[in-house]
């Protein structure tokens, strides 16, 4: 990569900019001033310093949030808050964005990251990657809801969904929690499916996504990066 971009990406204004940083001798590579501004480096191999600031050059960001109630799975909005908006500065030079969404009142796992590729894998419907939530429901569930989400449940608008797991785990006077384990992303999916069942949903929140599982000592708004081990399961 050109230094000049790199400099310019990594945020140190704009490639006018640069260009004089680079000229005035501020740049090493290696320990070794460079003033060349077309000078090819590859980032991930080489010591880049910038006025005693060491560029840290990372291609992918993996980031794990747990997003809470009341913010959007955008990356801007005019009138809401963002789930990007709760991410540390460092993080602005990555241009991250949430895999899939989460309603603005569902809460727990949302990755942001720049990778595309491993974004489509994940959302694409023909992968039939599992999603675990946790709900609580305003009725009790029964076994005929199970077989119900079991068989594939038709919504409002006609569409028939995936099967789907619903495990009942706790029923309480007039309401249960439940586990619900989808393979599909539709709008409010699972706030329609109990809706088709006569039901409401009260509380949401995501667990898991493939193989990856939400930290829970994460505070609501809180996130950070994958782990070495998380990573390789997502990307294998």
């Amino acid at each position: 990569m050109r230094l000049d971009k790199l400099l310019a990406n990594e945020g140190f204004g704009t490639r006018k900019d640069v260009k004089k940083i680079i000229k005035k001798g501020s740049v090493t590579i290696d320990e070794q001033v460079v003033k060349d501004v077309s000078y090819h480096v590859d980032p991930t191999q080489s010591d880049v310093i910038v006025d005693g600031i060491e560029i840290d050059y990372r291609e992918f960001v993996y980031l794990m949030l747990n997003k809470p109630q009341g913010v959007i799975s955008a990356t801007e909005d005019d009138r809401h808050e963002c789930v990007t908006d709760l991410l540390d500065l460092e993080y602005d030079k990555f241009n991250l964005f949430p895999v899939g969404r989460l309603d603005k009142d569902t809460e727990g796992l949302l990755l942001l990251t720049n990778d595309g590729q491993l974004a489509h894998r994940l959302t694409s419907p023909k992968h039939k990657v599992n999603k675990l939530y946790e709900a609580v429901i305003d009725q009790l569930v029964t076994d005929e809801d199970i077989q119900a989400f079991r068989e594939g449940v038709e919504l409002e608008d006609g569409y028939v969904t995936k099967p789907a797991e619903l495990t009942v785990q706790h029923n309480l006077e007039e309401e249960s929690e439940v586990l619900i384990t989808i393979t599909e992303g539709k709008f409010h999916q699972i706030k329609r499916m109990f809706e088709a069942r006569g039901k409401q949903v009260q509380f949401l929140k995501r667990l898991q996504m493939g193989p990856l599982k939400l930290d829970e000592s994460l505070e609501l708004g809180e996130a950070r990066e994958l782990t070495e081990d998380e990573l390789n399961q997502l990307l294998n």
